[in-house]
């Protein structure tokens, strides 16, 4: 078995004493939506639906036709659709099979180019002009066989963790429709967890990927920088902090995913991952950075730190070593610079318009969060070298641990899943930017590291959402993340909204 230790080990040990691994969902009343039912798809994960067409148990046709019918069913209310694309789904199921997952229906955010689609970026500040082209990363996603049935929501640019805006929509929690999803992979999350689609893409560049994971009870993998084809443009930058990934339900749909991705495109000077089928057997050294002071930023909620402590008893009753120390970064400061680093694609996206997204932003149509970060940066744009600097040497800091430890172990949020109107876009800037701050303290310095980190349904709120755990691995080890959400998943079996 392994061990936990602290230089509050007394303190902490009955804490992991007092919680046992079973967790009882909430009583609360809650407005769920579920798109699933006895159809084609039935429960399946992506997976699942690609062995059943390949094996003419059902065909692409009935898949695709399954999933549209879901999407009309529920989008109403849970508002997760930017783009439809039914018709050229239905031609698609025709097309010769190809790639492991042929004709599993999926939806692509908003932020990367479909050819022939306009790229509205979750605002209606400009008319965007229909894409000559896929981007980059849509082909390698398209390689692997699925089946587009249109375009996720995201918030304005992607640049907030909440896709609420009053005049352009609202994304819901399909756990409960008065919560947020999270963000910025608003809508991909909400399909994936309703059952409209077993996978979507999703993006990550502060926590887009595990921030929506953790709210809608998802895996979600921010794998190493480089992994898959990245954002087009992203090289020119001096810190590239996006990433592309997927949203699924089952540890296996992920580990599928970037094992079918890597025909498309794996770098070589990344280990390969392969097809990771089952848990690891090392036993790991996890370090588990305690709770923060009340009253700053990154400081847990009840239902968080209790989640936290019920993940560390749950890996040392699985034999793995938790070490917990008290967290070691000023998350106040590093935010500070990370948003002024923020602040630079919020100002390129509304003031350098004609190369950002070829067409005129009307900045009166643009949110408070977008033209506060943007008019942050431009007051503060001759300290952004320094920002960038204490960003890097942050990572650095950070790094350092996984010298010592195989894995480190955080919440994904500090907060348990707030209710619509907290990020609500009408807000003052400075409100909505401190929220953002206090509610996602944890994900963004591993956009900074470039190292995987992958967020794991662990346990649900009292308010009967879900809430997930962060673990991060060394740059290049996302194979030993997805061998522990494996074993995780078969140890303690997370809840989906037909067997919730």
């Amino acid at each position: 078995m392994g061990s936990l230790s602290t230089n509050a080990e007394k303190k902490a040990g009955r804490a992991l004493d007092s919680i046992d691994l079973k967790y009882t969902i909430s009583n609360t009343t809650m407005k769920k939506i579920s798109a699933f039912t006895d159809d084609a798809l039935g429960t399946m994960d992506a997976v699942a639906v690609a062995e059943a067409i390949a094996s003419g148990k059902i065909s692409a046709q009935e898949a695709a036709e399954a999933a549209i019918a879901r999407a009309e069913k529920v989008n109403g209310e849970l508002n997760a659709i930017a783009i439809k694309i039914y018709d050229k789904a239905r031609e698609q199921t025709k097309s010769k099979p190809h790639g492991d997952f042929f004709g599993v229906p999926t939806f692509i955010k908003d932020n990367d180019n479909m050819k022939g689609l306009p790229t509205q970026l979750g605002t209606y500040a400009f008319t965007s002009k229909l894409a000559k082209r896929n981007s980059k990363f849509v082909d390698q996603y398209l390689s692997i066989g699925v089946n587009p049935l249109g375009k996720s929501t995201l918030p304005e640019f992607g640049l907030i963790c909440s896709t609420e805006n009053p005049n352009w929509g609202i994304t819901r929690n399909p756990w409960n429709t008065d919560y947020t999803t999270g963000g910025s992979s608003s809508g991909s999350a909400a399909l994936v967890a309703s059952g409209v689609v077993p996978i979507a893409t999703a993006n990550d560049g502060a926590g887009s990927t595990r921030i929506p994971a953790s709210c809608c009870g998802l895996v979600g993998l921010k794998p190493s920088r480089d992994r898959l084809i990245n954002f087009d443009g992203s090289e020119i930058l001096p810190l590239n902090l996006g990433y592309q990934g997927v949203l699924t339900r089952t540890v296996r749909d992920t580990a599928a995913f970037y094992a079918a991705a890597e025909k498309h495109y794996c770098n070589p000077k990344l280990p390969a991952m392969g097809l990771v089928q089952h848990p690891g057997k090392k036993r790991l050294k996890v370090l588990f950075f305690d709770n923060i002071a009340e009253g700053k930023i990154g400081h847990q909620d009840a239902d968080t730190y209790q989640t936290q402590l019920h993940a560390a008893k749950l890996m040392t009753s699985l034999g793995h070593t938790v070490e917990q120390i008290p967290f070691p970064f000023d998350i106040g400061e590093m935010s500070q610079h990370f948003l002024n680093y923020y602040g630079f694609f919020a100002f390129a996206f509304t003031s350098m318009s004609g190369l950002m997204v070829k067409a005129k932003v009307d900045k009166k149509q643009l949110e408070n969060f977008t033209t506060g970060l943007s008019a942050q940066f431009k007051k503060n744009a001759l300290k952004l070298p320094k920002s960038l600097r204490i960003l890097k040497k942050s990572g650095a800091e950070a790094e350092s641990y996984l010298k010592q430890y195989d894995l480190i172990m955080t919440p994904v949020l500090s907060q348990k899943v707030p209710k619509i109107g907290h990020f609500n876009m009408e807000l003052p800037y400075q409100e909505i930017a401190h929220r953002a701050v206090s509610f996602a303290s944890y994900t963004g310095l591993q956009n900074v590291t470039g190292s995987p980190a992958i967020s794991v349904p662990m346990s649900q709120s009292s308010d009967g959402l879900p809430i997930g755990v962060q673990f991060i691995a060394p740059l290049g080890q996302d194979k030993t993340l997805l061998e522990l959400a494996y074993e995780i998943e078969m140890a303690q079996p997370w809840s989906f909204l037909y067997n919730s």
